[in-house]
């Protein structure tokens, strides 16, 4: 059974607009939430953090909305940027 077959919130059956969201959905949202978050923290629109940390912006849009789940690679380097992001930016010459 795959993590997308797995149900983690079930949809409310009095929204007939509801769906279940898959524990791989919930995932990929919480990733996206947790994006969103730095990317606030640092003040960046999505184009700004794009730009500065070279992630392209339509990677940016779909991490955050939680269509997509960055690669394991972006999620290490997504770490990096959370824990130095003035480091980063300058060893990438952004600033």
């Amino acid at each position: 059974m795959s993590r997308e077959s797995i149900t983690a919130v079930p949809a409310d059956l009095g929204d007939p607009e509801d769906r279940d969201i898959s524990s791989a959905g919930l995932e990929r949202a919480q990733m996206g939430r947790r994006i969103r978050k730095l990317r606030r923290r640092l003040g960046l629109s999505q184009a700004a953090f794009a730009e500065r940390y070279s992630i392209p912006l339509a990677n940016i849009r779909q991490y955050e909305i939680g269509r997509t789940f960055p690669p394991v690679a972006v999620r290490a380097y997504l770490r990096l940027i959370e824990a130095e992001p003035e480091r980063v930016a300058e060893v990438l010459g952004a600033d």
